[in-house]
C-alpha cells in the first residue's frame, strides 16, 4: 500500500470518527440549566457554582440558573434534585461535608450514591485550623502537647454535626487527643467566637482569617492537605507536623438518578474545558485561595467511595451530636 493511500485511508478513518463522536453526543442543554446549592448565597459552594456556571454559559450558550436551597444541612436541597426530572436541567452542586457527611450523621439516608456523579469541579484546599491569640496556642506542637496534659481542656468551635465537626473529630483520632466541642454555628459566628477568646481553636477557610491572621489576632496552625497549598501562604500541612491528617472537601457535580449517561459525561467535559481557562483559575486563587482541581467521573466516584468509608469511622461520635 502507497503511503498516498495509507494516508488517504487515515483521514477517512478520523473523518468518521469524529463524525460518530458528534452524533453521538447529546442535544444537551436545550435551555437553562437549573443549578441547586445547598448553601445561602455568599460562602464557598455557591462561589464554585457560580463560577462554573458563568463559564459553562460561554462555551455552551446556554444559562445556568442557581438556586440556593439552604436547610436541613444540605438534606433539603438534595432532596429537591433527586426528585426531580432526570432530563439532565437540574443539578446538585454540593460538597462531601453535605453529600456524605449527612448520611454518617444520620441527617439523610442517602449517600453519593442517590444521584448520578459527573465530576468533582473543583477541591477545598483553603480550609486551616487556627487558633485564638488567647488561647496561647501557636503551634500544631503545642496545641496536641496541651491537649494531651489536660484533656478536653481545649474548645473545639463547630457546627456540630457539620464537616468541620468531622475535622475535629479525625485530628482527635490522627494524634489520641481529646477535644472539647462547642456548638458556635455559622462560619461567621465561629470567627467571632475566636476573636473573642470563647474557643480555643476551629478549622476554617484561610480567605475568612487572612485579615485576622496578618494582624496576629489569630494564629494560623496547619493545613489539612496533601501538599502544601502555596496561595494561603506559608502554613505547613499536618505531615510536615508528623501526624498524617488530610481532610480536603471536594465539590461535586450530581444530576438525579436515571439521567442519560451521555448528558453526565458531556457535562463532566465541560467542566473539565472550564478550569483549562486561565481566568478561571485567577479568579478561584483570588477569591478563595483556592487552586484548580478536576476529577472526571471515574475518578470523582472512587474519590466519594473513599471518603465515605473513611467517614464512617466517625459515624457513631457525629450522630450522637444530632
Amino acid at each position: 500500500m502507497n503511503k498516498i493511500l495509507s494516508a488517504t485511508l487515515l483521514s477517512a478513518a478520523l473523518l468518521t470518527t469524529s463524525a460518530t463522536s458528534f452524533a453521538q453526543e447529546p442535544n444537551w442543554p436545550t435551555r437553562a440549566v437549573q443549578v441547586v446549592v445547598p448553601a445561602n448565597a455568599g460562602g464557598d459552594t455557591d462561589f464554585n457554582a457560580r463560577m462554573m456556571a458563568k463559564y459553562f454559559t460561554q462555551i455552551t450558550g446556554k444559562p445556568m440558573v442557581i438556586t440556593n436551597m439552604g436547610g436541613g444541612g444540605g438534606t433539603v436541597a438534595a432532596s429537591h434534585v433527586k426528585e426531580s426530572s432526570a432530563d439532565g436541567h437540574t443539578i446538585l452542586f454540593t460538597h462531601t461535608g453535605q453529600l456524605i457527611v449527612n448520611e454518617v450523621a444520620g441527617l439523610s439516608e442517602d449517600s453519593y450514591d442517590a444521584f448520578d456523579i459527573s465530576c468533582i469541579a473543583g477541591v477545598d484546599k483553603a480550609s486551616i485550623f487556627v487558633a485564638s491569640k488567647q488561647s496561647g496556642i501557636d503551634s500544631v506542637e503545642r496545641l496536641i502537647a496541651q491537649a494531651k496534659e489536660k484533656p478536653k481542656s481545649i474548645s473545639y468551635g463547630t457546627e456540630m454535626g457539620n464537616f468541620s465537626h468531622l475535622q475535629g473529630l479525625m485530628f482527635e483520632k490522627r494524634t489520641g487527643t481529646e477535644l472539647r466541642y462547642i456548638d458556635t454555628g455559622t462560619v461567621a459566628e465561629r470567627i467571632v467566637a475566636l476573636l473573642g477568646g470563647r474557643i480555643d481553636m476551629g478549622a476554617i477557610s484561610y480567605g475568612a482569617l487572612q485579615d485576622y491572621i496578618q494582624s496576629g489576632a489569630m494564629n494560623a496552625l496547619a493545613q489539612p492537605n496533601e501538599e502544601r497549598n502555596p496561595l494561603v501562604g506559608d502554613i505547613p500541612t499536618f505531615r510536615e507536623k508528623d501526624v498524617d491528617l488530610i481532610v480536603e472537601k471536594p465539590y461535586v457535580v450530581a444530576f438525579p438518578k436515571g439521567t442519560d449517561a451521555a448528558i453526565v459525561a458531556k457535562m463532566a467535559e465541560v467542566m473539565k474545558q472550564i478550569t483549562e481557562i486561565p481566568s478561571y483559575g485567577e479568579e478561584l486563587a483570588k477569591t478563595y485561595k483556592q487552586p484548580v482541581a478536576y476529577y472526571g467521573t471515574d475518578d470523582a466516584i472512587a474519590m466519594l467511595k473513599e471518603h465515605r468509608e473513611e467517614f464512617m469511622q466517625f459515624k457513631d461520635a457525629l450522630r450522637q451530636s444530632n
